[in-house]
């Protein structure tokens, strides 16, 4: 059985039987071209649907759990524990954070290709396990060895080898969930169809579910524990998950690969490839938004560094803000899919209220207001700082984090809905690590804009806007920044989406 669900989305059907036309709701068939583990056509009364989704939805969950308990609180380990600067500490997380979402387009080649979604996903998450392993072990090194110079180099080998480890395992399974998961509704069935939107809003949800545990338990392990139990608790969720996924293998649906669907040049893949260039300008208007995304576990936790963490008798640290992001995210979710949604339909007779593309400029509006208040915040604390007064609490930075849940709920799940309905059935895999590209491209640009800034700004002698001792620097004007060019970015985005030409869903 393990070899059958391995290699059913590979093998083209030996003998086909015919299918239901599709949008034939009563039929017990799927008319969209799945089969089961056996290669046989898929039966929906016993596969597919929610059932199997809740089992793709946990291998997500504990992705995410293990990204975000480490990117949450990276900026924090690579100066206190690498002892790196706050420049090369930011640089460096969002170079990482941006080869996790970089990678995926290699794990898509594979699941468009060759191996299918499923194996892909049976095969980088034990990848990706050995990366946390890694990780877990660099933190048993005793302080002995790391105090050497040669041992702190040992050390930090072991360390960026694990997180690039991950970085590879992660390729694997980031574009091959959601579309495995979306691949689980017949979009020939009304009501599995309105099913799969839904899909993407608990998808997103699973993800910020991870990230508020990572947030909150695993960020605080860290800081009053050890980094070790942080990971050895990742790895045990992560392994139950994955034992999980292959128990469902007789639920899911799966789509046949078709053989040398990239390796001839037909009609239709020429049309495919127009349907990718129509995509690239809205992909490129995204790649700002993620920047900012990069920020929230960058400089905004290296400003909260400067600001008094203390609420009553606790001690926030600063990486755990982001529990309300996570928050708003888990809050706003049920908020558009049950209320705003209905709202919207009423008002523009659209299935899903507003489009896809009118979700995302939303969401870009947000980031840039964002930005702008963050900006004021760092205002307000510079000049406390500069008069000697009490320090800014670091509860200023709630609402920042609240709205960036915010915009995630429209533009991100409205990217990821975006780059799979408007994907060719061929590349699906290939078009949402397209959208998580986007996300690595503004991991990229983040740590781009930093060393211009860096290198702009500390000529003379002067400490730049981002020195070590934030009060002699200048985040304000980085904030300003981002919100002026987030603010052309919208811009942009709006005259790209006014003139996209695509499926009724997008436009």
């Amino acid at each position: 059985m393990a070899m059958e669900a391995a290699d059913e989305e590979r093998a083209p059907l030996l003998q086909p039987q015919p299918q239901p036309s599709r949008g034939d709701a009563d039929s017990e068939y799927t008319g969209d071209g799945s089969v089961d583990v056996n290669n046989q056509p898929a039966l929906k009364r016993s596969t597919g649907n929610w059932r199997a989704c809740f089992m793709i939805l946990g291998v997500e969950f504990s992705e995410n759990l293990a990204y975000y308990g480490i990117s949450k609180n990276l900026v924090t380990y690579l100066t206190k524990i690498l002892h790196e600067s706050k420049v090369n500490a930011a640089r460096n997380s969002s170079a990482w954070s941006g080869a996790c979402y970089l990678t995926p387009l290699f794990g898509a080649f594979l699941a468009d290709t060759y191996w299918g979604k499923y194996r892909t996903v049976l095969t980088f998450l034990p990848i990706y396990i050995l990366g946390l392993l890694t990780l877990m072990a660099s933190t048993s090194l005793p302080s002995s060895m790391t105090s050497s110079d040669a041992g702190h180099q040992l050390h930090s080998v072991a360390v960026y080898l694990g997180l690039y480890l991950v970085a590879f395992g992660n390729g694997g399974v980031k574009p091959c969930t959601s579309a495995f998961g979306a691949d689980q509704f017949d979009g020939g069935d009304a009501a599995e169809l309105r099913r799969k939107g839904s899909f993407f809003n608990w998808y997103t949800f699973m993800i910020n579910s991870g990230s508020l545990l990572a947030s909150t338990v695993l960020v605080w392990l860290q800081d009053n524990v050890g980094w070790g139990i942080s990971f050895v608790i990742v790895v045990v969720v992560m392994a139950f998950f994955l034992a999980v996924f292959f128990a469902g293998s007789r639920v899911y649906r799966y789509r046949p690969v078709r053989v040398s669907r990239w390796r001839q040049c037909t009609v239709t893949q020429v049309e495919e490839v127009k349907m990718l260039v129509r995509m690239c300008p809205i992909w490129a208007c995204l790649v700002l938004f993620f920047s900012v995304s990069s920020q929230m576990s960058s400089t905004l936790v290296e400003q909260g560094t400067a600001m008094d963490n203390r609420v009553g008798p606790f001690t926030i640290p600063p990486a755990s803000l982001a529990t309300f992001h996570s928050i708003g995210v888990l809050l706003w979710i049920p908020v558009y899919d049950v209320a705003l949604v209905p709202l919207a339909r009423r008002a523009t007779g659209k299935p899903k209220g507003i489009t896809q593309l009118q979700r995302i400029g939303v969401g870009l509006a947000v980031a840039a207001l964002i930005m702008a208040y963050s900006a004021l915040v760092e205002e307000r604390r510079l000049a406390a700082a500069r008069a000697g007064a009490a320090r800014t609490s670091i509860l200023w930075q709630v609402p920042a984090q609240l709205m960036h849940g915010m915009a995630v709920v429209f533009t991100s799940i409205g990217k990821s809905e975006f780059f799979y309905d408007q994907a060719p059935r061929s590349m699906r895999s290939m078009c949402t690590a397209l959208g998580q590209l986007a996300i690595a491209a503004g991991n990229y640009l983040s740590a781009f804009l930093l060393a211009v800034v860096a290198s702009a700004t500390t000529r003379g002698g002067d400490p730049g806007w981002i020195p070590d001792d934030l009060n002699k620097g200048h985040l304000d004007y980085f904030f300003w920044l981002m919100a002026a060019l987030l603010l052309l970015d919208l811009l942009l985005f709006v005259f790209c989406a006014m003139r996209y030409k695509g499926s009724t869903a997008a436009s």
